[in-house]
């Protein structure tokens, strides 16, 4: 009977559809366990395919080349004598059916294969659409060694643990795709505690870091001895592959030799700006852009936007664009100025007067007899969107939009104006969050970010009073309530499903908060339209929170 097992925990940022890439990150992840002398890897969910795959695995070629590259894995571990085990994890085809699955591959031979069983179909989650959930898995025969391997979401309610438990598992491994939420980090390690401590059997969590288009994967994998203590640790944020060596007891149970000490993983704040880096860093690089260019307005979200670009690529590949209009104020110039100095990136400046006087004699005939509204406002904004997609047309560089969760839930932004771009670092920001971010970031330099330290957002962007400024002496507040009203009215509309009677009862002004599920009810039509943005809430606007455009109910009664 073996009584001792070296396992590898390979927390990798593979890149969806990225077959050939992912490929190699794997291999390279198992010599790095083989030369640490592992007996098996354990990878994160749908490693080799990237999580999540969509609709790409409906493509019969993509699943042809998926069987490539693990026919390719095969041979090149097969090829290194009493190298490690791996618990390869991609979408298998078998029995007819297409699966959510992980394979033992074991001296190049695949030994076992098996299916997730407990598909999700919520929030971010759509697997029962390209997958077939398999059955009840059985345990994984390993050297002698029972092995569970429930996946991801097979842990997260007690059934798929519960049978493995009856049928002889001794170890669990289980591989996730497990996005970034604020404070989930400790909701996965109480919920892993509670499986563990149900079973009474460790259990190894391995999750993927990474962004993917919205989600930001943040690590921070784990195990946990049978008791619930903690045996081994991996940061958040980072790539790692990190040993763990276990033994059994005289009892037959399984203990970690070496536990770790808690890997830091950054909460509050500090989790939340990380997210952004990320998530910014990866689909720009992913998606091969030279760098990110921003129109600078002299306010704290464009101020915020170029402080978390700065960090996640380097302040060579940010451009600022200044776009003064007659109603730009002073201050705003001098504070995008004072901004891309503490940044390092240096700001140019273009001047949108003459195209709001063109525009304004194009379109006199039309508009004759009406006076000027909001129609002239969003010109201006339009015409700025214009200039920062001339200059990313001509140079590559994506557009990165500055708008923030409060504005675009009550519709406060201008289509085709400052919604115009490629990619929303904010966009599931509050405003109270981006103003407590601000003065976070100007106390905090976070591991692995590349722009400067001390302050980088001037103080006075964070104190003024927030405005547009596309008419004279405009405040936000003119149209909105304050915002610390406004956030916590919106929280409850959106995170909490609340009606207008609930939320009055909780102390809001009845007329504010009907006005402000009008507002939030009207704007589907826009949000549908606004680019990707990285999630930090349970209910992001796009896949986490679907309305339909066309719609008569309001709610505004109960």
């Amino acid at each position: 009977m073996k009584n001792k097992l070296a396992i590898a925990i390979a927390q990798l940022n593979p890149i969806v559809g990225d077959v050939a890439g992912n490929a190699e990150k794997i291999v390279a992840a198992w010599e790095n366990a083989a030369d640490q002398g592992a007996d098996i890897i354990l990878y994160s969910e749908l490693v080799l395919s990237g999580y999540p795959p969509e609709d790409l695995v409906m493509k019969p070629s993509f699943m042809r080349h998926l069987r490539d590259a693990v026919a390719d894995i095969c041979q090149r571990t097969g090829a290194r004598k009493n190298g490690p085990a791996l618990l390869l994890t991609t979408p298998w085809e078998f029995n007819g059916a297409r699966h959510n699955a992980v394979l033992l591959i074991d001296g190049g031979t695949i030994e076992t294969v098996r299916a997730k069983n407990d598909l999700p179909n919520y929030g971010v989650f759509d697997e029962k659409r390209v997958f077939t959930a398999g059955p009840m898995p059985d345990v994984v025969d390993f050297r002698g060694i029972k092995l569970g391997v429930p996946i991801c979401e097979d842990v997260w309610t007690p059934k798929v643990v519960a049978h493995l438990a009856t049928r002889g598992a001794e170890i669990m491994l289980v591989p996730n795709g497990s996005p970034f939420e604020a404070d989930k980090d400790g909701l996965r390690r109480q919920l892993i505690r509670d499986r563990v401590l149900e079973c009474g059997l460790p259990m190894i969590y391995c999750n993927e870091v990474g962004g993917q288009d919205e989600l930001v994967f943040d690590g921070g994998s784990f195990g946990l001895n049978g008791d619930g203590t903690l045996a081994v640790a991996l940061p958040g944020f980072a790539e790692a592959v990190q040993m763990s060596r276990w033994s059994r007891d005289g009892d037959g149970k399984w203990y970690c030799d070496d536990a770790t000490p808690d890997a830091r993983y950054p909460g509050g704040l500090d989790a939340i700006y990380q997210t952004l880096v990320l998530g910014l860093r990866d689909y720009v690089n992913k998606n091969r852009f030279p760098g990110v260019v921003i129109g600078m307005s002299g306010g704290i979200d464009s101020a915020l936007s170029a402080a978390v670009a700065v960090d996640a690529l380097g302040a060579e590949r940010v451009r600022l664009v200044m776009m003064p209009s007659p109603y730009t104020s002073a201050d705003s110039l001098e504070d995008a100025q004072i901004c891309a100095d503490m940044l390092k990136t240096g700001i140019e400046s273009i001047n949108i007067g003459l195209a709001m006087e063109a525009f304004g004699t194009m379109l006199a005939p039309a508009f004759a007899g009406r006076n000027p509204d909001i129609t002239e406002e969003n010109i201006q904004a339009r015409s700025r969107g214009i200039i920062l997609m001339g200059i990313s047309n001509k140079f590559g560089h994506m557009v990165l939009t500055t708008g923030n969760k409060s504005e675009m839930s009550v519709g406060y932004a201008t289509l085709y104006g400052d919604m115009c771009g490629g990619y929303s670092v904010l966009k599931d920001l509050y405003k109270t969050t981006v103003f407590a971010l601000c003065t976070w970031r100007n106390g905090h330099h976070p591991d692995g970010c590349l722009g400067p330290d001390g302050m980088v957002i001037p103080q006075r962007i964070i104190t003024k009073p927030p405005s547009a400024e596309l008419r004279p002496d405009q405040k936000d507040e003119d149209s909105l309530p304050p915002y610390d009203v406004l956030d916590d009215i919106l929280h409850q509309m959106i995170e909490g499903e609340r009606s207008v009677t609930e939320i009055v009862a909780s102390g809001h002004d009845e007329e504010i908060v009907r006005k402000v599920w009008r507002l939030l009810d009207r704007a589907e039509y826009k949000r549908r339209q606004a680019p990707p943005g990285v999630k930090i809430t349970p209910r992001a606007f796009g896949r986490d929170r679907r309305y339909p455009i066309t719609n008569g109910f309001t709610n505004l009664v109960t």
